[in-house]
C-alpha cells in the first residue's frame, strides 16, 4: 500500500479512535455531564464517519468504495445537527421534540439518497475511481441533493459557530478556553470542507475526517483540563433573563447598563434607547421626575407604586452595590420584586383585624384601642371627651319576623344613615350585636346634639326590604369624661351603657345623658 495512502488512513483512524474514546468517557461520566446522550451520539456519528472513510480509502474496487460510502453517511450527515444540539445545550437553550426531529429530516433523506444513488443519481451524478493513479482517488460529480446536504451541514456548523462567538464577551475568562475549543471544533470542519469543495485540498481525498483528529484531540484536552461539559457556564438567558425579579444594572457612573426581561414587563416603557443614560435621566423620561430613592447599601427595600395599563402594581426596590475585586465600585443592581398581591392580602388581613365584616366600620377591639389614645390626647390638651353608645330598638323582633338576612340589612342601613350625619374623622364602631358606639372630642352637650341628630335621621329613614317599610328607632346613652379625673375608658363606657338602658326604661327611641349619682341626688 502507498505510504501516502497509509498516512491518510492512519490519520482518519486516529480520529475515529479519539471519537470512540470521547464517547466511552462521556458514557462512563454520564451522570455528571448534562446532555451526555447527545454527545455520545455525536461521537458515535463521527466514529462511523471516520472508520468508514478509512475503509473506503483502503478499498480497491468501486463496489467496495460505494459500500463504505453508504456506511459513512450513516454517521456523517447526522454529526452536524448533533453538534448544533450540543452547542444549544451548552448555551442553555432547550429544543422541543418537534424541533429536534426537524433537525434530522435532511440528514435522514441524505442517507436514503446515498444508499439508493444508483437508481436516481441525485446525490452523485458520477462516482468512479480515477484511472492511471497510484492511489484509489475518486472522480465525483455532485448531484442536486448533494448541494442540499452541503447547505444544511454548513448552515448547522455556521449557526453553532455564530452562537458561540456571540457568547464570547459574556463569558468569564475562566470559561473561555472551553468556549474557544467548541468554536474551533465547529469552525475547522466547516473551513476544511469548503477548501475541499473548491479544490484546494489533495484531489479525490476528503480531508474532513483527518482534521477531526485535531478537533477530537482538543475536545479530549478540554474535557480533561477545563472540565468542559461537566462544568458549563450558566448562560445569561438561563439566570438573568429568566429571573422572576426585575433587575436593572447600573455602571459606576449610575448609568443604565442593562436590564432583564422581567423588569421590562414591569416597566414596559423601559427600552434599549435609554441604555447609557443616568438613572435620574431614565426616570425623568419614564415619570417626569428624578429617581425617587437613595441607594441604600444596607439592602433596605423601598416601595414603588407603578401603574401599567391602568392597573396599580407595587414593587419592592432594593439596591446592591457591585464591587471590583480590589474593592472599587463597579456599579450596582436595582432589584424589583412584585409585592402587589402580598400587599393586597396584607391590607385585607388588616381590614379584617380592624373592621367589622358586616358593616365595614371599626370593630370593638379597634375602637377601644383608638379611643384610649384619643382620651389620653384630650386629657393632655385639656379637651373634653364624650362617648355615645346606642342600639337598635326591637332588633330581635326584626330578626324573628323578617329573618336574619333582613336583620343584617337593617344594621348596614343604620350605619349608612349614621355615617352621613357624623364628621368623617369620628371614631364609629360596632360595639357588639345591634350596639354601636362613637367617640368624640366634644362636650356632653355636643355629644347629646349629635346623638339626637342620629336618632331623628334613623326615624325619618326606615329600611325598605322585600317591598316592606321597616321602622328604625334607637336608644342612646351619652357620657363625658370629667375634667380633672383619670377615669378609664371602660368606666366611661359603663356610664354610657347605664344611660342607654335608662333610655330603654323610659320608652326607647330617645337620648339620655349620663348623670353622676351625686348630681341626681342634688
Amino acid at each position: 500500500m502507498d505510504s501516502q495512502l497509509t498516512a491518510y488512513i492512519t490519520l482518519v483512524s486516529v480520529s475515529g479512535i479519539f471519537n470512540v474514546f470521547l464517547g466511552l468517557y462521556v458514557l462512563y461520566r454520564r451522570r455528571e455531564i448534562p446532555g451526555s446522550r447527545t454527545f455520545i451520539l455525536y461521537m458515535t456519528a463521527l466514529s462511523i464517519y471516520s472508520f468508514a472513510y478509512a475503509f473506503s480509502l483502503a478499498s480497491d474496487t468501486l463496489w467496495k468504495v460505494k459500500l463504505w460510502t453508504v456506511v459513512e453517511y450513516i454517521g456523517m450527515p447526522f454529526s452536524a445537527p448533533l453538534g448544533l444540539m450540543i452547542i444549544l445545550r451548552y448555551l442553555g437553550w432547550k429544543t422541543t421534540r418537534w424541533q429536534t426531529a426537524a433537525l434530522f429530516v435532511i440528514p435522514s433523506i441524505t442517507l436514503l439518497m446515498v444508499a439508493t444513488n444508483d437508481y436516481h443519481h441525485m446525490f452523485y451524478k458520477v462516482i468512479q475511481i480515477k484511472e492511471g493513479m497510484s492511489l484509489p482517488y475518486l472522480d465525483i460529480e455532485i448531484g442536486e441533493w448533494y448541494i442540499v446536504h452541503g447547505i444544511f451541514t454548513s448552515s448547522s456548523l455556521l449557526a453553532a459557530t455564530v452562537l458561540l462567538l456571540g457568547r464570547w464577551r459574556q463569558t468569564r475568562k475562566s470559561y473561555r478556553p472551553q468556549l474557544a475549543t467548541l468554536i474551533f471544533g465547529q469552525l475547522l470542519p466547516m473551513v476544511t470542507a469548503f477548501l475541499y469543495l473548491i479544490g484546494l485540498t489533495p484531489a479525490g481525498i476528503d480531508p474532513v475526517p483527518m482534521v477531526m483528529c485535531v478537533t477530537s484531540a482538543l475536545y479530549i484536552w478540554a474535557i480533561l483540563s477545563t472540565k468542559m461539559l461537566t462544568v458549563i457556564p450558566i448562560a445569561k438567558e438561563t439566570i438573568f433573563d429568566s429571573m422572576r425579579e426585575g433587575v436593572i444594572v447600573l455602571d459606576a457612573a449610575n448609568r443604565l447598563s442593562d436590564y432583564n426581561h422581567a423588569v421590562g414587563r414591569m416597566i414596559p416603557s423601559l427600552g434599549p434607547t435609554l441604555i447609557g443614560k443616568t438613572l435620574d435621566e431614565v426616570w425623568n423620561v419614564l415619570t417626569g421626575s428624578p429617581y425617587p430613592f437613595a441607594h441604600r447599601p444596607d439592602g433596605r427595600a423601598e416601595e414603588l407604586v407603578w401603574t401599567t395599563d391602568g392597573a396599580e402594581q407595587i414593587y419592592q426596590v432594593r439596591y446592591s452595590p457591585l464591587l471590583h475585586r480590589n474593592g472599587d465600585a463597579a456599579g450596582g443592581l436595582l432589584m424589583f420584586i412584585n409585592v402587589t398581591e402580598l400587599k393586597r392580602l396584607q391590607r385585607e388581613l388588616e381590614h379584617q383585624a380592624y373592621y367589622d365584616g358586616l358593616t365595614q366600620i371599626l370593630n370593638r377591639s379597634q375602637f377601644i384601642s383608638r379611643s384610649r389614645t384619643m382620651l389620653e390626647e384630650c386629657r393632655r390638651n385639656g379637651q373634653p371627651f364624650t362617648v355615645v353608645l346606642f342600639d337598635v330598638d326591637y332588633f330581635k323582633r326584626v330578626n324573628d319576623n323578617y329573618g336574619h338576612e333582613t336583620g343584617d340589612k337593617l344594621l348596614v342601613h343604620v350605619v349608612d344613615v349614621c355615617k352621613r350625619k357624623i364628621p368623617p374623622d369620628t371614631l364609629f364602631a360596632r360595639y357588639g350585636g345591634e350596639e354601636f358606639v362613637l367617640a368624640l372630642p366634644s362636650t356632653l352637650q355636643e355629644g347629646f346634639a349629635i346623638a339626637e341628630r342620629l336618632r331623628q335621621a334613623l326615624v325619618s329613614e326606615p329600611l325598605i326590604a322585600s317591598g316592606e317599610e321597616i321602622a328604625v328607632t334607637s336608644s342612646f346613652g351619652v357620657a363625658e369624661a370629667e375634667s380633672g379625673r383619670n377615669d378609664a375608658l371602660s368606666a366611661l363606657l359603663r356610664q354610657a351603657d347605664e344611660a342607654l338602658y335608662a333610655s330603654k326604661r323610659d320608652g326607647r327611641n330617645r337620648v339620655t345623658p349620663y348623670r353622676a349619682p351625686s348630681l341626681l341626688r342634688s
